[in-house]
């Protein structure tokens, strides 16, 4: 009786341990999402940035209407995609980065 009952706490162990595995890789890995998202914010940023630069004392609507355009979208997307998603730390650490990189290439 006893050979029993170790062979089935034996059985809900290993049962466990292969559904926590399964479920595990079935999960989207919230770590490379992160990654990706903040990547996207990265190239989100490097455009705006790119933009503001052009036009370093203009309001949005002395800009021209293209780049005003593309400024706005950014902008939204920006706000929708980055900062809705990410921690303050995520958007500070891309802020800086975009003007380190960009400052660094001139």
């Amino acid at each position: 009786m006893g050979s029993i009952l170790w062979f089935a706490i034996g059985i809900a162990i290993v049962t466990a341990i292969l559904g926590s595995l399964f479920f595990s890789f079935l999960s989207p890995n919230s770590v490379s999402s992160e990654i990706t998202l903040e990547t996207k914010c990265e190239t989100i940023a490097k455009e705006g940035f790119k933009i503001h630069t052009m036009y370093p004392d203009s309001q949005p609507d002395q800009l021209p209407l293209d780049d005003m355009n593309r400024l706005m979208y950014l902008d939204d997307l920006w706000i929708n995609e980055c900062i809705s998603h990410l921690s303050a730390k995520s958007i500070f650490n891309i802020i800086q980065k975009v003007e380190h990189d960009f400052y660094a290439e001139q």
